[in-house]
């Protein structure tokens, strides 16, 4: 779909700051807030703005600390639809919080959430790669999150404070 300038502008505005209010984002892009109203149910309509994300760093909250996993997928491709099947297939499991196909040694990239170790490996050995042209997948746990779409987890401050010892 072809967008206006304007359209674009309020793209880039909302994907900097979801929170913004209309009135902001008029002033910026010199509208009326009826018209940027409007443009947003437009573009939401369109499936353009998929949704307005709200990063919470969960590890900081008592109980509510999750795993995650990411796991590298090879796959057998069907004829006449490629991977888009299997993806559509695994994309439908509540675990899976991102699919992305991918160039290199493997065919898709998952992210998985779980309570535990054992949750998500029981999702990979069950579900997973019990699914037809699944040929091999790789686990790799999240030890810790630095960075997330864009916004810092650990601050400035956060230095090592461990002894240097050197022979």
């Amino acid at each position: 779909m072809k967008l206006s300038s304007e359209e674009i502008e309020i793209l880039r505005i909302i994907e900097e700051n979801h929170k913004i209010s209309v009135e902001s984002i008029a002033l910026m892009v010199e509208s009326s807030e009826e018209q940027v109203r409007k443009t947003l149910k437009k573009l939401e309509d369109e499936k353009i703005i998929m949704s307005y994300p709200t990063l919470i760093d969960w590890s900081k909250v008592e109980g509510q600390e999750n795993v995650i996993a990411m796991i590298d997928v090879k796959v057998t491709p069907k004829r006449g639809v490629g991977f888009d099947e299997v993806a559509k297939r695994i994309a439908r499991f509540p675990e899976v919080s991102s699919l992305y196909l991918m160039s290199g040694a493997y065919d898709l990239s998952i992210t998985i959430e779980g309570k535990s170790m054992n949750q998500i490996a029981t999702f990979v050995s069950e579900k997973l790669s019990t699914i037809d042209n699944v040929i091999s997948t790789t686990t790799h746990f999240m030890l810790k999150k630095y960075k997330h779409d864009g916004v810092l987890f650990t601050s400035g401050d956060d230095q090592d404070r461990r002894m240097v010892v050197s022979p």
